[in-house]
């Protein structure tokens, strides 16, 4: 009995260290507010399937997921989905946009609403953009954005493994393990 516990231990450790994910605090310290400017906030993030939205509000306020359709004209009556609690996560579950507006059409034509794109984890890294001339010009191109003055630090970070890499370490993990196993017979 205890070496299936000893062996449940070691698959379930490999299988943490390779499935981490990131949650963030949507808006950060302003949390999902009217003042909070949602755009800036996810500006420089990437959002990766598993990863988790923490939405933090008021009891008077609410939470719609809507189709972009819905999300370009604040429509609030036909939603996916609609969260009243204060304390909200949302799970990006699967890749592709999601959109998230106000139930409060006032608010959401006034700016509160998050526009985003959630990756595939087992996409590869897309290479980096062209660098800047030295002399710091930026030729045929207009000025590059000012940074946030929010955090974009997310609350939990971790390191979101995907494709063959994950499946890999997984293989091997559990290769490892049967031979430990069998050895200890």
């Amino acid at each position: 009995m205890a070496k299936q516990l000893q062996v449940f231990v070691l698959v379930a450790l490999s299988l943490a260290l390779t499935c981490t994910a990131t949650t963030y605090v949507v808006g950060d310290n302003s949390g999902w507010d009217i003042s909070t400017d949602l755009d800036s906030w996810a500006k420089g993030k990437t959002f990766f399937v598993g990863d988790v939205l923490l939405f933090q509000f008021s009891s008077s306020n609410s939470l719609e997921e809507v189709t972009k359709e819905n999300f370009n004209n604040c429509n609030t009556t036909n939603v996916l989905k609609s969260y009243t609690n204060g304390n909200t996560t949302v799970t990006l579950s699967k890749p592709g946009p999601r959109y998230f507006i106000s139930g409060n059409k006032l608010y959401c034509l006034g700016g509160m609403k998050l526009q985003l794109n959630v990756k595939d984890n087992n996409q590869e890294y897309s290479p980096a953009g062209a660098p800047l001339p030295a002399d710091g010009s930026n030729q045929g191109g207009d000025a590059l954005p000012r940074p946030s003055t929010k955090s974009n630090v997310p609350i939990s970070s971790g390191v979101v493994h995907g494709g063959w890499h994950a499946l890999v370490s997984v293989c091997l993990g559990f290769m490892v393990t049967v031979l430990w196993v069998v050895q200890m017979i």
